[in-house]
């Protein structure tokens, strides 16, 4: 079992040496969330809170996650940097590419790219991105990322992206996992399709177990269910020994978890942080 340290929207100069805590405490990676904006007007709700409402983000700070990523990579050695998620039909491909490689190369193949719709059209709208249709342009998008990340020339010609042949240097020297996240059908699908893992995003109204049934039945109909695959979780389960066996013995990889309520405004101090962080590390990590 691997283990992801997550915290946001706090005071980013925090995020620096929780990372390097993180990483001296034997966590595995860090997780690093996506958001470009807060819309003024919105009539959409959040899907993995209780109550949808999505205020809890207004004035809260995200830096852009490859800038972020960048940062972190440049305190820390081994630690992985896990996007949670890269809202992907709101960017354009190339660029996404580009950016990935590059902080895959300069982390020396520490980048994990998670990926997701975003669930909200504001997004779209203030990107000039189309609403209609991004499923099908994602999974175009997953295929142009991984040509890319080959490091040869690649070239691509579908409904919604047509590339000449192109070759992006450097590239990392291991291939970059490009993980699904999301509950719907829809998601699952294309992470048993397509990818080399899936995030559960957490959150009331889902059932884990349901969720990696579903999954595992994908997995079998697209015939990947031998290939390697990460399964990345947020569970209560994840805060105990017996709940970490458990969460292994339904063939999860990696478990997610962070020490405050991020849906209310952050009042710890780096301090506290730090020794929550410490502390799981110690009744946890440090017992299996």
């Amino acid at each position: 079992m691997r283990f992801s340290y997550a915290e946001s929207m706090c005071d980013p100069f925090q995020l620096g040496p929780l990372a390097q805590a993180a990483e001296e405490a034997g966590y595995d990676s860090v997780t690093i969330p996506d958001s470009v904006c807060f819309p003024a007007e919105s009539s959409t709700e959040y899907p993995y809170n209780k109550d949808g409402n999505r205020e809890f983000l207004l004035g809260k700070p995200f830096i852009e996650p490859f800038v972020l990523m960048a940062h972190l990579g440049a305190l820390t050695q081994r630690v992985r940097f896990t996007t949670f998620v890269i809202k992907l039909p709101i960017r354009q491909p190339v660029l996404v590419a580009k950016l990935a490689t590059s902080v895959a190369y300069l982390t020396r193949n520490r980048l994990v790219l998670g990926v997701g719709t975003s669930p909200w059209p504001e997004d779209y709208v203030v990107t000039q991105s189309l609403w209609e249709g991004r499923g099908a342009r994602m999974d175009e998008m997953i295929a142009i990322l991984r040509g890319l990340f080959a490091g040869g020339f690649f070239e691509f010609h579908g409904k919604y992206y047509d590339l000449p042949a192109i070759q992006l240097c450097p590239i990392p020297t291991q291939p970059i996992p490009i993980l699904i996240g999301g509950h719907a059908d829809a998601a699952l699908r294309r992470a048993a399709a397509l990818s080399d893992g899936w995030m559960h995003g957490g959150g009331i109204k889902e059932n884990l177990g349901d969720l990696l049934a579903k999954l595992a039945r994908y997995r079998r109909e697209a015939g990947t269910e031998k290939k390697p695959f990460e399964i990345h979780v947020i569970s209560m389960d994840g805060f105990t020994l017996d709940g970490v066996k458990r969460l292994e013995d339904q063939g999860v990889t990696d478990v997610i978890v962070g020490f405050r309520n991020a849906y209310e405004t952050d009042n710890q101090t780096l301090q506290q942080k730090l020794d929550a962080l410490r502390g799981y590390a110690e009744r946890v990590i440090h017992k299996l």
